[in-house]
């Protein structure tokens, strides 16, 4: 018995081990990935002009590094070379740039971006959760109140919503 302890001791601690490798070996091959696309995608855009989607996807890599001012700039470009685009993906773009903007507290232009987003699709559902958001940060709840309930009307089950729906209608409801 005394000499079964240490062994499941070093297995637990060798299966912790183990699963701890697994994860940095999985975010360092995730980072690599992402650091071999940043790389071509500047590359590429140095060589000739780029595509809507091209300048989206360095912008939305800038954006994962936090370098909202270099991704502002690149989301802006897309929306300049995406004549042809489909107003989904225009919507997916005004919707990144209203988070660059969120993310650097400029939430009147974020509430902009996201409007301008819902009008390219307005069925599009985290545009509307981030508008709703940004609204509570503005403290303006009666309107981010309206805009989850226009996301639970589209995706009933949307968790987030349905969660800040409900704090919010509370407020609401004590607020004299």
């Amino acid at each position: 018995m005394t000499d079964t302890l240490p062994v499941l001791y070093l297995s637990g601690l060798l299966v912790i081990l183990v699963g701890l490798g697994v994860f940095v070996l999985s975010q360092v091959l995730k980072a690599r990935r992402l650091e071999n696309s940043f790389a071509k995608l500047q590359e590429k855009l140095k060589k000739e002009k780029g595509s809507a989607q091209d300048y989206y996807q360095l912008g939305s890599i800038y954006l994962d590094k936090k370098l909202y001012v270099q991704s502002i700039n690149l989301f802006q470009k897309a929306l300049k070379v995406g004549d042809d685009v489909e107003p989904e993906n225009i919507a997916l773009i005004y919707n990144a740039l209203g988070f660059a903007y969120f993310a650097q507290e400029q939430y009147d232009l974020a509430i902009r971006n996201y409007k301008e987003a819902l009008k390219r699709y307005p069925d599009y559902v985290i545009a509307l959760n981030n508008l709703g958001n940004v609204y509570e940060k503005k403290q303006l709840i009666s309107q981010a109140v309206e805009v989850y309930g226009q996301t639970l009307a589209l995706d009933p089950d949307n968790k987030t919503a349905k969660r800040r729906f409900n704090s919010l209608q509370k407020r609401l409801v004590e607020t004299p």
